[in-house]
């Protein structure tokens, strides 16, 4: 095993719990953590794993929620961050909150203590140099300038995004398909398409006047001053293009031209939302055009007005806000290596990840990585059935890449969600009477995918361990 320290830039959850796993493999390493030298924006104080916003790790069910799920893995896989959460966790009903100060306070404690971690107070102005050797960069959406230009020069500049324009991800199985139908803009046949490429829910004159004055009137998020974030024409929010005029959107993302409803042929939709296949899998579309400041209970109740997505079920919802993070689908490698320097690995949100328990997770499978090419071995990718393998799929090569206006492509951040999981085949058991309803089919479908992916994790888990235990 080398004696060379591995460098862990950027001691939030990502960093903390990658230089963790590092360690608990006998690695000695240097964790790099500019604050109090440089401060940011948004943290308080110097703790490594402060929670910047909410005190809440989400939804605790591993059997019926995939955030859950993850928390379930990564408990499993020794995680110094779900283990601080669980001695520091405070009433939250079925979700896992914390005391935010006890839990930066339990991280930093357990980081400190370790013999081979070295805690180095100090910004890192750029990419590692190639004379650390092995090293990972955990330094989140709210990465220091210099290092943002340094990463943006190695990668090219339109590989780095500052600015998160998000629009709405849908899971398909909740989308009404004897509403909406299959087909591209005058059956135009793209790149590995086939001109039936969009889901279109067609709407009438009354909806879309209903939906115009639904939106203006729809509570917004604001900005927070740190983020500074501007408006480009080229991704504007929808409800600032509907205040522009209340035709704009329907000579924008809605329009219908090109388009006949295949379920009623004869009339002619007066606006149309398309909706385009988000992931490799086909289990995602997002709503195309529609970045929003909404906030997130306005904006499932105006879009669920849309005809055919009455009762859509969210992946994520819109937004715009400043956020850094890589086009990590073309950058990166499956085990989060840059390609242009593949001494380099990448670790949470910065890869293309939202939230909390997200973030710390790649952090813990990036630390992994690294321990294990240190060891001589071939990193052990984890099963795509998993909540781990699902999440580095979708950040490393589930994506489907677009090309849209002004040549950006339209991979975005996302939490762990079920649309990202490989699809599970589930039968109606014999003895069930009478009718399958829907919430009882999609009961029966979550908890078979989360019983597939711990026995799946398990086994990842039992053959990791024994190629650890011969070296």
């Amino acid at each position: 095993m080398s004696k060379k320290p591995i460098h862990v830039i950027g001691g939030g959850l990502a960093g903390s719990e990658a230089a963790w796993q590092l360690a608990q493999r006998g690695l000695n390493v240097i964790l790099h953590e500019m604050r109090p030298v440089r401060g940011t924006d948004a943290h308080q104080g110097d703790s490594l794993a402060e929670l910047v916003c909410s005190n809440s790790f989400r939804s605790d069910d591993s059997s019926a929620n995939a955030v859950g799920l993850l928390h379930e893995e990564m408990r499993r896989a020794g995680s110094l961050i779900m283990s601080c959460a669980d001695d520091h966790k405070v009433p939250a009903g079925s979700a896992l909150a914390v005391d935010r100060v006890g839990f930066s306070a339990a991280v930093t404690q357990a980081l400190e203590s370790q013999a081979n971690i070295t805690i180095a107070r100090e910004e890192v102005a750029g990419l590692p140099p190639e004379s650390w050797g092995p090293s990972i960069v955990a330094t989140g959406p709210l990465t220091a300038p210099q290092l943002a230009e340094d990463i943006a020069s190695e990668t090219g500049q339109d590989a780095l995004s500052f600015f998160d324009a998000i629009a709405p991800i849908v899971h398909f199985d909740s989308i009404d398909l004897d509403t909406a139908w299959f087909q591209s803009r005058y059956d135009k046949v793209g790149p590995g398409g086939t001109g039936k490429d969009y889901l279109n829910c067609p709407m009438d004159r009354d909806q879309y006047e209903a939906f115009i004055d639904a939106l203006i009137a729809g509570e917004k998020a604001d900005f927070k001053e740190w983020e500074n974030v501007p408006y480009f024409d080229g991704c504007l929010p929808i409800e600032v293009m509907a205040e522009r005029g209340r035709e704009t959107l329907r000579h924008g993302p809605m329009k219908p031209m090109g388009l006949t409803n295949a379920h009623k042929p004869d009339i002619k939709a007066y606006a149309v939302v398309q909706l385009r296949q988000d992931n490799a899998l086909g289990t995602l579309y997002n709503m195309v055009g529609f970045q929003t400041k909404l906030k997130y209970g306005p904006q499932v109740e105006v879009f669920k007005t849309i005809p055919g997505m009455e009762n859509a079920e969210f992946a994520r919802l819109g937004g715009l806000h400043r956020n850094t993070y890589l086009d990590s689908p073309n950058l990166l490698d499956e085990t989060l290596r840059l390609k242009s320097r593949p001494q380099v690995r990448f670790a949470g949100q910065i890869t293309g990840c939202e939230g909390y328990v997200e973030s710390a997770a790649i952090g813990l499978l990036t630390g992994r990585f690294v321990a294990e090419e240190s060891s001589g071995v071939a990193p052990n990718l984890p099963p795509e059935t998993t909540a781990f393998g699902a999440l580095l799929n979708h950040i490393t090569k589930g994506h489907i890449a677009y090309e849209e206006g002004m040549g950006k492509k339209s991979f975005q951040p996302m939490n762990v969600n079920f649309g990202l999981f490989p699809p599970v085949t589930i039968t109606k058991p014999e003895d069930h009477q009478g009718r399958w309803r829907g919430k009882e089919k999609g009961a029966a479908k979550k908890l078979a995918v989360t019983s597939r992916a711990l026995s799946d994790l398990d086994s990842w888990l039992q053959q990791s361990s024994r190629v650890e235990a011969a070296q």
